[in-house]
């Protein structure tokens, strides 16, 4: 499949990384600008579509992006808005837990915006794919970027502390899982969603949208649903430093080795663990210099994963 460049459709923040109770790394983040940022990083043409503060923390989100590669043409900045911050508190296991400084009512996305093509990839998800105060705008433009022939991977990633907009955002979680030609989400997102936690019960209930489901659930082993059944894949043991970012490079990587021409489902899998497991030996949210390095030598996944 040829695809000419990815256009990432999510928010933007400034992850600051605790360990301890003492911070240890300020970056920008945000989990579909992570995907994007590794893509740009591996040298994929990308665009971010998002919004940002007319603040010093926007200009380091902006300037973030173009120095990895993405074009920042369609942030949206608000001069008189702060941009958001999420504190990430490693536990012992190096897994996080946040708590955000932002308020979705004042996010707003009136600039400009691309044109998606039928050689065009779009990455998707989280609150900012279905916050109502501008769903009149991401799915306005989802629906352009499926009409118009593109490719369109949507990741779930449904946090437990939005449960109490579920009513409100329910229909918007399934108009882009009907828009998607990939579904990707954790067995706690569907948890939180529908109550469910039995794998094949959540494959039945996301069939009614799309026929391609990638479902992960911590270390127990990765599920593709396709047309075709089940594949699973087991889940490589990593040693972590952080687990922050992990899962948004999983879906790069799963990107990447698509638009680099893998049919295969193995190998996509295979290089999105990669992508994953990259991350998560160190303090940040995207691939590391050594593995942009590899992969533009010519490496595959399965080479990486054992170097």
């Amino acid at each position: 499949m040829t695809k000419r460049r990815v256009i990432g459709i999510g928010e933007t923040v400034l992850d600051i990384l605790f360990k301890e109770d003492q911070p240890q790394k300020a970056v920008p983040g945000g989990s579909t600008f992570n995907s994007i940022v590794s893509l740009g990083r591996a040298g994929v043409p990308c665009a971010m579509v998002t919004e940002a503060g007319g603040d010093h923390i926007g200009d380091i989100i902006c300037q973030y992006l173009q120095d990895n590669g993405v074009s920042s043409d369609y942030v949206c900045r608000h001069e008189r808005v702060k941009s958001h911050i999420s504190l990430a508190f490693l536990n012992e296991n190096n897994d996080a837990q946040y708590i955000f400084y932002k308020d979705h009512a004042s996010v707003s996305l009136d600039g400009e915006l691309p044109t998606i093509t039928k050689d065009d990839v779009v990455l998707f998800g989280s609150f900012f794919a279905i916050n109502p105060a501008i769903r009149p705008v991401v799915g306005g433009l989802l629906r352009s970027a499926r009409e118009a022939g593109a490719w369109l991977y949507y990741d779930v990633n449904f946090r437990k502390n939005h449960i109490a907009d579920l009513q409100d955002v329910l229909a918007n979680v399934e108009e882009n899982m009907r828009l998607a030609d990939v579904v990707r989400g954790s067995v706690e997102d569907f948890l939180y969603l529908y109550n469910l936690t039995n794998a094949d019960a959540i494959q039945e209930h996301v069939s009614r949208f799309c026929n391609t489901l990638i479902l992960t659930d911590g270390a127990d082993p990765i599920r593709v649903y396709t047309p075709d059944g089940c594949k699973t894949f087991p889940v490589y043991p990593v040693e972590t430093v952080s687990t922050v970012g992990a899962g948004d490079n999983f879906n790069a990587g799963y990107i990447y080795a698509m638009m680099q021409g893998c049919d295969s489902l193995a190998a996509r899998v295979e290089m999105a663990q990669y992508w994953s497991q990259d991350v998560c030996r160190q303090m940040g949210n995207n691939i590391s210099d050594a593995v942009v390095a590899a992969i533009k030598g010519g490496c595959d996944g399965a080479h990486l994963r054992h170097t």
